[in-house]
């Protein structure tokens, strides 16, 4: 259960894994790029500049992958895809923890153990503050309390004073929405939100043609033609077909995703005027 604030209440602690993936982009930008995860997803706004999606499944329970895992490589996934940053928070009875994703970057993360103990490094923090372009004194001081000890702050309240200080950032969680939610919970209180849509796999390609409508609408539209268009398409071919045979040996839906997804605009990109000449 939850209070009226969105946090667990104490009576029934929430022990249940959960996860949101917080993009930072609008909702019309977010959908066709969700799709090709092809997880069933709700998706609304959690601020001006940003939005939340939020698992209707949960894979991690087929004892497959841990949450993180699955989270991370969804992150990677979306950003490998869009000009926007992906932020995965995760949590399960053991841990929790953020896994931030940015175009071809390597991602960066910090964790906490149930009770709070950091078990991340503090240049991970910097990292992390660095590519969302946080202020690198006064948010960089409330992100370094994250990674001292405190008695008083279990692994869930690590992330709500995380989600504190991205507010400065302009992120806005819809009531309800809280890290330390149960997966069941967080996605109940997705469904009633003013303006949240499901975004769920509608086939290749519907899928394929509202990605390239919201890509070539942004500032990345210049990269879908011409020689720039290429040499793009020629690296994601590169490194999608590597890294989607590495997730099928490890058996991980979250990497297979990144190198389908890369596969996928790398094709796109050589095929892209041919595309076009259907419509």
């Amino acid at each position: 259960m939850s209070t009226a604030s969105g946090e667990p209440s104490d009576d029934l602690p929430a022990k249940a894994p959960g996860a949101l993936l917080l993009c930072r982009a609008h909702p019309e930008s977010v959908g066709p790029a969700a799709q090709l995860l092809r997880e069933r997803m709700l998706l609304t706004g959690a601020g001006p500049e940003w939005s939340v999606l939020v698992p209707e499944g949960k894979p991690w329970q087929h004892g497959v992958e841990p949450v993180d895992r699955v989270l991370t490589g969804w992150a990677g996934a979306l950003a490998v895809s869009a000009p926007w940053p992906v932020l995965a928070l995760w949590w399960d009875p053991d841990r929790s923890g953020f896994t931030l994703a940015s175009g071809f970057r390597r991602t960066v993360g910090y964790e906490w153990l149930a009770n709070g103990t950091p078990v991340g490094e503090d240049e991970a923090m910097r990292t992390f503050a660095a590519r969302l372009g946080l202020d690198p004194v006064l948010d960089m001081q409330s992100l370094e309390q994250l990674t001292k000890a405190d008695p008083g702050a279990d692994s869930r309240a690590r992330l709500r004073g995380l989600i504190a200080v991205l507010a400065r950032a302009g992120v806005m969680l819809p009531a309800g929405l809280s890290p330390g939610e149960s997966a069941d919970r967080l996605r109940d209180v997705a469904r009633i939100q003013p303006g949240a849509e499901q975004v769920e796999w509608t086939g290749w390609r519907a899928a394929v043609r509202a990605e390239l409508d919201v890509v070539e609408g942004s500032a990345v539209g210049v990269w879908v033609r011409g020689s720039k268009a290429r040499a793009l398409a020629t690296a994601e071919l590169a490194a999608g077909v590597p890294l989607t045979v590495w997730g099928v040996r490890r058996r991980s839906g979250g990497w297979i995703a990144a190198g389908v997804l890369l596969v996928i605009h790398g094709a796109l990109g050589v095929a892209y005027d041919r595309l076009r000449a259907f419509d």
